[in-house]
């Protein structure tokens, strides 16, 4: 689905966090990064146990130039992974705040 039908979901109403984690994956998938980022940010808001929510905000924001808060949202992320089981999930997140780390990263 592309993102204006899901905005006009949006614009109906119906917000929640499917909708909003498709929005913000779009808009990533896009390169739309500030637009993909607040979807996300509500995505995480309706559920913070939704760790790939956090693993894309993490992305997003890393791929804007916003080193720290990506850090912040894949620590977040490493969390709800491990408390869901998601073991792959979490080592995805470490391995992305490593990056973060890299000269250039």
């Amino acid at each position: 689905m592309d993102t204006e039908a899901l905005e006009k979901m949006l614009a109906r109403g119906q917000d929640n966090l499917l909708l909003r984690f498709g929005l913000g994956g779009e808009y990533a998938r896009l390169r739309q990064y500030d637009k993909a980022i607040p979807h996300l940010q509500a995505a995480v808001a309706f559920d913070p146990h939704h760790a790939a929510a956090w693993k894309l905000l993490g992305q997003a924001l890393a791929a804007s130039g916003h080193p720290e808060e990506a850090r912040g949202a894949y620590q977040e992320g490493i969390r709800a992974a491990e408390a869901g089981g998601h073991i792959q999930a979490a080592r995805e997140m470490r391995v992305f705040q490593k990056r973060l780390d890299k000269p250039g990263g």
